[in-house]
């Protein structure tokens, strides 16, 4: 069959359906969608690297197995991409940085690997900003990339690339990764749906660090997760990347996410808007709200109570500077005389604690934790906004609201308090601003919850619209 732009659009695990079904060929999908990437990229630069030679070969083996009798592996042949930062053997992985603006891997991340061993092809990698630290996607390597819904905003970071990937048909499926936001701030800004996972469920060996194993602050609070355009498939890409590895020793077993299993009308909701030192705009209070309501009408317990999350913030941020970004200054060295000076001006070094001051803020953070988890034995899922506004402009590094400027990065508390507790969330796009621009709802769980989280997110995605065409 030819393959129809509609189908650009299409769910994966619809693809993937229609391939086992022999309906499409993976070599007629893999051809469409590279197709797909060198019509539409150039007005976004969200796709920075191809893998046309390697895609079209495992296509061909995908559609000689699809025609053998015999099982079939979950994702045969269905094309996805891959944010740059997650490292791909023979592909170019650079993190944004020109110091490895030629680096390639010799292995695939864990998460990439069993993507591919599930039958995935993968055609591209998306576009991060530099070293994956900042809510734009701009780096000296690649440039920047451009939200699809307005291309003078950015579209997130750091997983900004691969948002704006799905938000245009380019992939069905992708994979980025989260530090404070950077897979579920995008999903926001671009109108799609993202999952960072509870801490210690999928491996985090493979994004590019400073050495084999991450400093304390990121091994302890960045995930890689599934991005896609409907929770469905954030599902089936969890299922298929979850569980242990040699590589990533915080990473334990855990069963497999079936959200329809779960009793919506037995789960309990806290919803609240307003946290920390920087409010959010109206628009998203009222996207919010309404996303409550329509929740509620579908039998969903929902209540407005302002869960225990201020002190997240602020632990994200001592956890995460607790050696004065000294390690950084010591292996980037010169290097870093090449990266943007916003990125310079982020990673000053400067004075770090002491290993005492350190001990404390790492069992302050763990007080929080129980603190929250004793909160979510009454409320098990939580409802909020995913950033203070919506998708501001590129080289912006303040934003406003109501009149007062902010610095950006602090409008990220709505989903720094989830990486220092280590806890699931999804974003689900809920609504627009009054410049069209999308409005994503964040849904927290409890840790090892994904099953609750994801059916919630099912039921807002279903409430609620979902995801939509950005103007092409």
């Amino acid at each position: 069959m030819a393959f129809s732009d509609e189908l650009f659009f299409a769910p994966a695990h619809k693809l993937a359906a229609m391939l086992r079904a022999r309906e499409v060929s993976s070599v007629e999908m893999v051809d469409a969608f590279i197709e797909r990437i060198e019509s539409v990229n150039r007005g976004l630069n969200a796709v920075v690297t191809l893998v046309e030679e390697r895609a079209s070969r495992e296509a061909e083996e995908s559609d000689r197995r699809l025609s053998e009798k015999g099982e079939v592996r979950p994702l045969e042949g269905l094309p996805i991409t891959i944010k740059d930062s997650i490292i791909t053997e023979g592909v170019r992985s650079t993190w944004g940085m020109k110091m490895f603006e030629h680096h390639v891997a010799k292995q695939d991340a864990p998460t990439v690997a069993r993507l591919r061993a599930a039958g995935a092809i993968v055609i591209g990698k998306t576009n991060t900003p530099e070293m994956t630290m900042d809510y734009d996607c701009d780096n000296p390597v690649f440039g920047q990339t451009n939200n699809p819904w307005n291309h003078e905003r950015v579209p997130g970071g750091s997983s900004g690339g691969e948002a704006a990937a799905l938000a245009v048909g380019m992939s069905p499926l992708g994979m980025g990764s989260d530090y404070r936001g950077s897979i579920r701030v995008p999903a926001h800004f671009c109108g799609i749906v993202g999952l960072k996972p509870t801490w210690g469920t999928i491996p985090g060996s493979g994004h590019m660090a400073p050495s084999v194993a991450a400093p304390p602050p990121i091994a302890h609070m960045a995930t890689i997760g599934p991005m896609a355009r409907f929770v469905d498939d954030l599902t089936l890409a969890y299922n298929v990347v979850k569980g242990p590895h040699p590589s990533s020793p915080y990473t334990v077993p855990t069963p497999d996410a079936h959200p329809e299993k779960i009793d919506l009308k037995k789960v309990r909701c806290a919803i609240f808007t307003d946290a920390c030192e920087v409010p959010v705009t109206s628009d998203t209070r009222a996207s919010i709200e309404r996303a409550g309501r329509e929740l509620q009408k579908m039998g969903i317990v929902v209540e407005a109570v302002k869960p225990p999350i201020d002190d997240g913030e602020r632990l994200w941020w001592e956890y995460n500077g607790a050696d004065g970004n000294q390690l950084m200054a010591e292996v980037f060295g010169e290097g870093m005389k090449l990266s943007r000076e916003r990125l310079r001006n982020f990673m000053v070094a400067g004075e770090g604690k002491s290993a005492a001051e350190f001990f404390k803020i790492a069992m302050l953070r763990d007080a929080w934790r129980v603190q929250l988890a004793e909160f979510m034995e009454q409320y098990p899922i939580i409802l909020g906004p995913t950033f203070c506004v919506t998708a501001f402009k590129h080289g912006a590094t303040e934003v406003e609201i109501d009149g007062k400027k902010y610095p950006h990065f602090m409008a990220g508390w709505p989903v720094a308090w989830g990486n220092c507790a280590g806890l699931p969330g999804v974003v689900v796009p809920c609504g627009k601003d009054r410049d069209g621009l999308p409005i994503g709802l964040q849904i927290n769980g409890r840790a090892f919850g994904e099953e609750t989280v994801l059916a919630v997110a099912k039921a807002a995605e279903t409430a609620l619209g979902g995801y939509q065409k950005p103007p092409l």
